[in-house]
């Protein structure tokens, strides 16, 4: 059930017990989880935190703590399964789900006892009516005309036999169009996938509502907004609605510390509102490498090709910066060039065709020398969470959760070296894939296959990588083709997983069109044609998913039984390709066999066209 106090009925609830955070590995997750942590630490609330970067991992890390606690707080995971269903948990435990995943799993909705949804209500959710969805039913009498008076009538037996009967089938009839009726709601609710409000800026919220919000807090929050922003999982009109909230909560912060005494310190964090260019950390780069590897100066100059690299140098000289200035480090730059630059690239970018240069951000200030955009810290934890340098997962994601701290610094600036190589290198594939032309057609989606031994392929198996990859391949796509059916079709990218066990991961994305509305509808169509071709598919990741309840809901002889009853126990925990029916599907991104790649492919175009 949707939880209508955070205060009352999540954190005081769990402020006197043992939790267990169960944590994504996405960045808006992990600013989520630094405020919760902040809070927890403020009033001593003992707690274990587990980074589980899929469905298995969740499971694992159930059954291993499942007796050690009764409480467990989900952070963008869970919302869009049945969690009853999958983690077949006692029926003392609890969790709290806070999660971006739309749309929520019904059944979680309306199950007041085990699951509490920590969401914004003012979000668009459109959650079915209960009555539309289950149903409690009392079992038919077999032989309802068995025990009727001896002594009537043959022909009083006869007729109320033919009255139940009557009965009994205008009850079977209406229970099917009950049924056709669910299935046809469920699918529209279910059809896309998409994200609601910022896990960070909900837990920010919880702290705002305690006044216990700190100015770290409030930059974890703006963190996780932008990362919604950067990865495209939210529109343009969302963000700036949001960006509107948050500005209102800077702006008391800066008047409630203006007076204070350490607000010019060497330690402090000043937060401010800025109207920014919109390129990739350019801050710490030099602007002619931010210019070549951000998606959208890259993709509307045209830079795979000789002619945009011309349009490149036209437009530089437009602002009037000469190549020696923009080819150095932005803070070497000459001072007199940097004063009214952001105004000088605008009026240029604007004759290019570039309306949307200046974006709406926020910028930290930490101490008198340390100056970062939400966006640069985005980039930064993102390519140290999927790094494969740092080895298994929990390591990367540690890196990741402590270069939000300001006290490590050089994780950070670690980071922003990172992410400079995963834009360099997205920008190289995103070249080489359409001056050899391998986006192709399949007629009614566009497709494009990464090779084993691409190059920087290994930067591309992770899933927030590939997405990202994927997104800006086709918007590059879109503005180098001059075929407009093409214009409007979604993207499906194939990138190897592991060589050893012969997978690639497979996603989707929808459309890119000015009126885009950030749904996705590969999901069910993955899903779909993985089941029909019997393709060794393993729906595991928890961005861009949405679990189906109607392939979950428990059924007992064609009754629906009510949210909180479970069935017998499966058994969790057995990682296999075999197995991947029982895990929360369908989903727009996966991870298929090889082998299969061809007849699921044929699969989807016969379903999509």
């Amino acid at each position: 059930m949707f939880v209508s106090d955070f205060r009352k009925e999540f954190y005081e609830v769990v402020q006197s017990q043992r939790v267990l955070l169960f944590v994504a590995s996405d960045v808006d997750a992990l600013c989520a989880c630094k405020i919760l942590q902040a809070l927890f630490q403020c009033d001593h609330v003992q707690y274990t935190l587990v980074p589980v970067s899929g469905w298995q991992e969740l499971e694992t890390a159930f059954l291993e703590h499942k007796e050690q606690f009764r409480y467990f707080v989900l952070i963008n995971c869970g919302a869009n399964v049945d969690l009853l269903d999958i983690l077949q948990p006692d029926e003392e435990a609890v969790f709290f789900v806070c999660d971006t995943h739309r749309p929520v799993n019904v059944v979680n909705v309306y199950n007041d006892t085990q699951i509490k949804l920590l969401i914004k209500q003012d979000d668009d959710l459109e959650v079915p009516a209960y009555e539309d969805i289950f149903r409690d039913e009392e079992e038919d009498e077999e032989h309802s005309g068995s025990e009727s008076d001896e002594g009537s009538e043959p022909s009083e037996k006869r007729t109320r036999l033919e009255e139940e009967i009557a009965e009994r089938t205008l009850k079977r009839r209406q229970r099917r169009e009950w049924e056709a009726r669910r299935r046809d709601i469920l699918f529209d609710y279910e059809q896309y996938e998409y994200h609601g409000t910022s896990a960070a800026m909900v837990m920010f919220d919880l702290a705002w509502l305690m006044s216990k919000d700190l100015s770290d807090m409030l930059w974890w929050a703006i963190v996780g907004l932008t990362d919604q922003w950067v990865q495209d999982k939210i529109t343009q009109v969302k963000y700036v609605t949001d960006v509107g909230v948050l500005q209102r909560h800077v702006s008391r912060h800066s008047h409630r510390h203006e007076d204070e005494e350490h607000a010019l310190s060497v330690d402090c964090a000043r937060i401010s509102f800025e109207y920014d260019l919109r390129l990739a950390l350019y801050q710490h780069w030099s602007l002619h490498d931010s210019l070549c590897n951000t998606c959208y100066t890259a993709a509307r100059f045209k830079l795979w090709s000789l002619h945009g690299q011309k349009r490149l140098q036209e437009f530089l000289a437009d602002v009037g910066l000469p190549l020696k200035q923009v080819k150095q480090k932005f803070q070497s730059m000459d001072v007199s060039l940097k004063e009214n630059l952001r105004e000088m690239i605008e009026e240029s970018a604007n004759k290019f065709g570039m309306k949307d240069m200046r974006v709406q951000t926020f910028s930290v200030h930490f101490g008198f020398k340390h100056k970062f955009l939400a966006s640069d810290v985005v980039f930064a934890t993102m390519s140290l969470m999927e790094s494969p340098e740092d080895g298994s997962g929990t390591d990367s994601f540690t890196q990741a959760l402590a270069s939000l701290s300001r006290g490590n610094l050089d994780k950070l600036y670690r980071g922003l070296e990172l992410a400079k190589q995963q834009l360099r290198a997205t920008q190289q594939t995103i070249a080489s894939c359409l001056c050899t032309n391998l986006v192709v057609s399949q007629g009614p989606f566009l497709y494009c296959s990464l090779t084993e031994g691409t190059p920087d392929v290994v930067l591309f198996s992770k899933p927030a990588s590939l997405s990202l990859l994927s997104r800006h391949l086709l918007k590059s796509f879109v503005c180098s083709t001059k075929n407009r059916r093409c214009k409007l079709l979604p993207l499906v990218m194939a990138a190897p997983l592991s060589t050893e066990q012969g997978t690639v991961t497979m996603v989707g994305i929808p459309p890119e069109t000015d009126s885009s509305d950030r749904k996705n509808f590969f999901g069910r169509a993955f899903e779909k044609a993985a089941e029909g071709t019997n393709s060794r598919a393993l729906h595991n990741h928890f961005d861009l998913s949405a679990a189906a309840p109607s392939s979950h809901s428990r059924r007992e002889t064609g009754k629906v039984v009510l949210a909180g009853q479970q069935d017998a126990p499966a058994s969790p925990g057995r990682t296999s390709w075999a197995r991947a029916a029982q895990l929360p599907h369908p989903q727009a991104l996966m991870e298929l066999k090889a082998e299969d790649r061809s007849k699921f492919l044929d699969a989807l175009v016969t379903l999509l066209s």
